[in-house]
């Protein structure tokens, strides 16, 4: 059995984040494409969190600058704090979600809502808005 997913699902990554990030799936749920990203920039997986993004603003992401954002930062735990449609027949959905995570040794908690929307059929993360 492989390590537990970054996503807090109580999940085995291979059982949970891991076949979306390998590209062998697609999350079926905005809820599911949420805790895949947070697992991604757990794991440093900067072209999945480019990839699902919509398509027409992939190219002004900045894959240094994510990467080296990634490195910076421990994601220590995630709770879904709130989900609004995101369902397999919705076409777009929000979630909101409490991130504890870790840098320079401090700890902080993120706290945002997040939009999504299918793209070419498939969840992408349209925006969010942190709390602060």
């Amino acid at each position: 059995m492989s390590r537990p997913c970054p996503c807090a699902s109580k999940k085995s990554y291979d059982h949970c984040c891991g076949p979306f990030h390998a590209g062998t799936a697609l999350p079926a749920t905005a809820e599911l494409l949420m805790r895949s990203r947070y697992a991604a920039y757990a794991m440093a997986k900067v072209d999945y969190l480019i990839n699902t993004r919509p398509e027409a603003v992939r190219a002004g992401e900045n894959r240094e600058e994510l990467k080296e954002y990634c490195k910076s930062v421990v994601c220590v735990g995630l709770k879904i704090v709130a989900k609004e449609k995101g369902g397999k027949d919705d076409d777009t959905g929000v979630v909101t979600f409490h991130a504890s995570l870790q840098a320079q040794g401090r700890r902080s908690l993120h706290i945002e809502t997040s939009t999504f929307a299918r793209d070419q059929g498939k969840w992408v993360y349209v925006d969010g808005v942190v709390k602060h």
